[in-house]
């Protein structure tokens, strides 16, 4: 077994490319552009129109996608043995790279880590960023700047290359090594003179290392220069700086930061906030007041310390504690440390702070909203120099506020190294102080992903997780997290802040909303994905018909308990956490059973609104919605099973006939089976379920099951109308089979009883041309796409138009009409059909000597239907990759290809004949079948590429 070539590509300086080791010479700007680009991506499809754009920004040749097609292929052939790496996807390119082979990935990785390690560990911080530091070889991409979109990046990574000095100066600094990282700072200062950061550091730096006179000069050519060439003045930490350099307070050994006495210092680190600490730090330098939102537990009023601390002349004033409006002017003196006897108190603290620059923290706000609103208005007011930063659940409704909604911490995803994550790092350093004798083990990293994921990334429950690990372990942790907002309580009995479980958090928003809110925030609780807008209005105006549905939705968001996702459509919805206190309260309210029936009703017609969309000229934006609210149905669906709802899931189920048959949504299929084996005979009408089932066991490979089904489904037909629904599985069951005649016959007698042609005349087409009556094939295709609406339907038509013209060995013809096929099915997301439509592309492709291109597509179609199950159609595309495997010579994998298929039930026939099911020699599993499928593929397209 060969090992995969390793790849490298470097972009933090001139494009450069590795393999195994081996630097390769990519030539010409467009290619290595694209080289570029596909790395930037950093593992992601870049599409072609994203490629276009790129390479020709102005004026687009029409021999443009040729040319891309021609720059990928070449990459491909100098990627050697790693070829492999550069895959073809249905709207463009993607290069697999690791984190390790891509320089600004790993630069980001370190940076990260020295972030991670400054307060523990200086010495392996310095260390990290040293490595990150050393990658850069000069301006990125400095080669292909004259690309748009590789000159933002190369932007960004200067920026990040100025976060790397920054961070490396600091962390030599925080471990007494301030020699060792002087000349960074100085060339940084030298690359920027403006740039204050930069300054302050080189100053430390100085300072660090005894030079003290030097570092006040540096100090004051700064003051100089930014005077005369912007007309500012400098912030405040430079003068800080200055008096302490002047007095010996940042000598040699001092410590590295001054920080206002004000702030108190929280007694754990901030962990994976970085982005949202430098946003604060800016907004505040340009806006006067600033109010972070969001739900409690989010971590708004760790953040806002976090600010406090690295602000000079910070004043943090909290009001958890505070439950009268008219206490907060005495609370904010409290916080000034001023003592008020006669006048005015709110007066006295603003004549305290109107003197002086510095910022006010007001925490925790949401429940003095009219109170906190008048105090900050007149501080703004009476004190010009004084920002405000406020952390609430909702804004405070102020002129000139700017509203910064945090999330939840980032969570894993599949390829991350978690350790790395914030919300995983989080959860680990927690678990650290409650058993610090029993660290998680790396094998039980996966479980932590898996509870962090589950609490929405919300730092108060992943803290409160985290300290059960001192009676609990990871697992056991994980399987008891369905009760999370009762197993998430204080371990201390008796602890008096608020704060001190998940449920006593929420439930303290919960309690400042009204009741017709609080009505919409339940109901609102079964959904478990949200709802659109529109849908979300017309359950407002249900559920709080005295009010304007936009109303109360608003007011959700605003106070932190519902996320507006901004969109097409906008669409709400809750965190999960939230989610289960909702669906709490409802049970105790008595309102489950009414809320779940109104989601079943949505269901219903979600679906009917879905069905029609699919069959008509809307269908992308159908089966986008389908999509959407996937999450949605299946819960209804599990929930209509568990009550028996049969009538309403028959409903869902048959509306969706269209997306059964023609989309990768393999779990609709499996919802039609499982319907199909319940009891039906209370059904209005059995025979369309019926008929759905056997179109689902179609696509599974079960042709018995599914004749079965359909011939059920007939006799129970209550009105002919119905029959078309089990007519036009057994049809293509038939066809595959290979019995052409009742194909004709089932097709046409579908096509009748609905009296809608919909597929049914190209079935009876295919049927007609695998019979010899090409003429007679073409009268009926002509007719099915005279009635072809929706653009599966069309797809459907130009495929069996290029069967027509592939038997008659009009090659040219044929695949015209297989790329349009192909075309429309994607443009209708009817993947089924692109599918087959591929099969007959890349069959002709061989046949015709594009070996290439008919590999590629086979790669792509067999992946799809061993994905999607679809044996039957998978054992076709496996026979035609056997012919063109031998005609390159291949005769092994051919021949087991062709072995496997003739011992399979599921084959389709051949020639009219079904596969026989003793072959001549043992036919190999299914897996092995994919696996020599797929090695004889990448086999034969090294051989191009080599050959290329």
């Amino acid at each position: 077994m060969t090992t995969e070539a390793s790849v490298r590509v470097d972009v933090l300086g001139p494009l450069r490319l590795t393999v195994d080791g081996a630097a390769v010479d990519v030539r010409g700007t467009k290619r290595r552009a694209v080289l570029a680009l596909l790395a930037l991506a950093e593992g992601r499809t870049v599409t072609v129109e994203r490629f276009a754009d790129a390479l020709w920004p102005t004026d687009l040749p029409e021999s443009a996608r040729q040319a891309l097609h021609s720059h990928v292929f070449r990459l491909r052939s100098q990627l050697g043995a790693a070829a492999g790496r550069l895959e073809t996807g249905p709207a463009g390119y993607r290069l697999a790279l690791g984190r390790e082979e891509l320089d600004l990935a790993e630069a980001r990785g370190l940076l990260a880590t020295g972030r991670g390690l400054a307060g523990s560990d200086p010495e392996g911080a310095l260390a990290a960023l040293e490595r990150a530091h050393a990658l850069w070889r000069g301006p990125a991409l400095a080669d292909l700047l004259e690309v748009p979109p590789l000159q933002a990046a190369a932007e960004a990574c200067a920026e990040l290359h100025r976060e790397v000095t920054d961070a490396l100066v600091e962390s030599g600094l925080a471990a007494g090594r301030g020699q060792q990282v002087l000349e960074v700072a100085t060339a940084s200062v030298a690359e920027d003179g403006l740039r204050e950061p930069a300054v302050l550091l080189l100053v430390r730096a100085l300072a660090a290392t005894g030079r003290a006179a030097e570092a006040l000069q540096v100090a004051r050519e700064f003051r100089t220069r930014l005077a005369d060439e912007t007309g500012l003045d400098p912030s405040p930490a430079l003068g800080e700086l200055e008096r302490s350099v002047a007095g010996g307070a940042a000598g040699p050994g001092a410590a590295p930061t001054t920080r206002g006495e004000r702030a108190p210092r929280p007694a754990t680190r901030l962990l994976g906030r970085d982005a949202e600490l430098g946003a604060l730090h800016r907004l505040l330098a340009a806006e006067r007041l600033v109010t972070v939102v969001g739900p409690g537990g989010i971590g708004k009023t760790r953040l806002a310390l976090e600010v406090a601390l690295g602000t000079e002349n910070a004043t943090v004033l909290h009001l958890a504690s505070v439950t009268d409006g008219s206490a907060v002017p005495h609370a904010l003196a409290a916080a000034l440390g001023l003592d008020v006897v006669r006048g005015d108190v709110l007066t006295a603290c603003c004549t305290l702070l109107g003197d002086r620059s510095g910022l006010l923290v007001v925490d925790n706000c949401e429940h003095l909203l009219p109170a906190v609103g008048a105090m900050v208005d007149q501080v703004l007011t009476d004190c010009p120099h004084v920002a405000v930063l406020a952390t609430s659940r909702e804004p405070l409704g102020l002129p000139g506020e700017y509203v910064s909604r945090l999330a939840p911490l980032p969570l894993p995803h599949q390829d991350d190294r978690l350790t790395a994550v914030p919300s995983v790092a989080v959860f680990l350093e927690r678990a650290r102080r409650a058993r610090p004798q029993a660290p998680v083990a790396p094998d039980e990293l996966p479980l932590v992903a898996d509870v962090v994921r589950r609490l929405d990334g919300m730092p108060l429950a992943i803290e409160l997780a985290a300290g059960r690990l001192s009676s609990l372990s990871v697992a056991e942790l994980r399987a008891r997290l369905d009760r999370s907002l009762d197993l998430l309580g204080s371990p201390r009995p008796g602890a008096e802040s608020r704060h001190r479980t998940l449920r006593a958090t929420v439930d303290w928003s919960y309690q400042l909303l009204d009741e017709d809110e609080r009505r919409l925030f339940r109901h609102l609780a079964v959904f478990p994905d949200g709802l659109a807008l529109d849908d979300a209005e017309r359950l407002a105006a249900e559920v709080a018909p005295s009010l304007d549905p936009g109303a109360p939705l608003a007011r959700l968001v605003d106070a932190s308990m519902v996320e507006a996702e901004l969109g097409s459509p906008t669409r709400y919805r809750m965190l999960e956490t939230l989610r289960a206190f909702g669906l709490d309260r409802l049970e105790d309210a008595g309102e489950l059973t009414d809320a779940e029936e109104r989601l079943v009703s949505w269901a219903v017609d979600l679906a009917a609104r879905v069905g029609a969309g699919l069959a008509g000229e809307d269908e992308p934006e159908a089966d986008a919605l389908l999509r959407r609210e996937m999450a949605n149905l299946r819960a209804v669906w599990r929930l209509a099973m568990r009550r028996d709802l049969l009538e309403e899931a028959a409903a869902i189920v048959v509306a969706l006939f269209d997306a059964v048959g023609y989309r990768d949504l393999v779990e609709l299929r499996d919802w039609a089976e499982e319907l199909a084996a319940r009891d039906l005979s209370s059904l209005e009408r059995p025979s369309l379920v019926l008929g759905v089932a056997a179109e689902a066991a179609y696509h599974r490979g079960d042709l018995d099951r599914a004749e079965g089904l359909a011939r059920d489904g007939l006799e129970r037909a209550r009105d002919g109308a119905d029959t078309w629904a089990c007519q036009l599985p057994w049809s293509v069951v038939a066809l595959a089979r290979g019995e052409h005649e009742e194909v004709v016959e089932r097709a046409l007698a579908g096509a009748r009883a609905t009296g809608v042609a919909r597929e049914a005349l190209g079935v009876a087409a295919l049927a007609k041309a695998y019979l010899g009556d090409l003429d007679g094939a073409r009268v009926l295709q002509a007719q099915g796409e005279q009635h072809a609406r929706s653009l599966s339907m069309r797809s459907w038509s130009a495929y069996v138009a290029g069967e027509i013209a592939s038997l008659a060995g009009q090659h040219a013809e044929a695949e015209a009409h297989y790329e349009r096929a192909a075309d429309l099915a994607r443009r209708a997301g009817a993947s089924f059909l692109v599918g087959i439509a591929v099969v007959g592309l890349v069959a002709g492709r061989g046949r015709t000597g594009r070996t290439r291109e008919a590999l590629l597509g086979y790669r792509d179609v067999v992946d799809y239907f061993a994905r999607t199950g679809n044996w039957t159609h998978l054992w076709t595309t496996l026979r035609n990759l056997a012919a063109l495997l031998r005609s390159l010579g291949d005769e092994p994998a051919a021949a087991a290809l062709e072995t496997a298929a003739d011992a399979a039930p599921d084959a389709p026939a051949v020639d009219g004949r079904r596969a026989a099911t003793t072959p001549a020699r043992p036919a190999p599993d299914r897996a092995e079948v994919l696996e020599i499928a797929r090695s004889g593929i990448r086999r034969h397209l090294e051989v191009t590429v080599s050959r290329g």
